[in-house]
């Protein structure tokens, strides 16, 4: 179950327990692009890297923005994360590109 503070984050599953363990890449990836300071912190203390990095590199929820951060922060190679070399879900204005 996730802690309260956390909670708001899945606004979506108010009221119901979201196994933090079991969810672990759903719960990443909606923390990388929604979270604040404080459910960063708590992600980077509940997950480990392999983790972290699998979700930057194949999560195609995240913003082009939020991966490049992680990008940085991992010093991963361009090439290997999925959402900055096609199309995300979270482009702006998709409709507009080739």
């Amino acid at each position: 179950m996730l802690p309260e503070n956390i909670g708001k984050f899945f606004w979506e599953y108010k009221g119901i327990e979201i196994d933090e363990k079991e969810n672990w890449f759903f719960v990443i990836e909606r923390l990388l692009e929604y979270g604040d300071i404080e459910s960063i912190r708590w992600m980077l203390t509940n997950y480990d890297q392999k983790q972290l990095t699998e979700v930057v590199k194949t999560s195609r929820k995240i913003s082009k923005k939020t991966a490049s951060i992680w990008q940085n922060y991992y010093d991963l190679p361009k090439e290997e994360i999925r959402c900055m070399n096609t199309l995300c879900q979270k482009t702006d204005m998709t409709f507009l590109a080739n």
